[in-house]
């Protein structure tokens, strides 16, 4: 028997003796793992490589993060230095050392 059999039984035993509170929760339970089990189907998860596929993007959302940030280190460092060098330039201009590479 399948999630979708049970189910449909779940529902019809609690259509016909009220809805008990174990049969509410059995219909929840089911539900669910349908729900999950076509969600895995639709999105391509449901083979038996599927614990393999989910490993390789974690380890390349893992990659992904680590760059990312490695990049943005390097565009701070840039900017710092950009930065300073602008004020050394400020600095000698305003000290009058560009007479000396005249």
């Amino acid at each position: 028997m399948n999630n979708e059999d049970m189910l449909a039984r779940l529902v019809a035993q609690s259509a016909s003796d009220g809805g008990d509170l174990v049969t509410l929760r059995a219909i929840v339970e089911e539900a669910s793992e349908l729900g999950a089990q076509r969600m895995l189907e639709h999105v391509g998860l449901d083979d038996l490589s599927a614990a393999e596929d989910l490993s390789e993007l974690r380890e390349l959302l893992k990659a992904w993060r680590v760059a990312k940030a490695s990049a943005q280190r390097a565009v701070v460092t840039w900017i710092l230095r950009g930065a300073l060098a602008l004020l050394l330039l400020g600095l000698a201009v305003r000290l009058g050392l560009t007479e000396l590479l005249r």
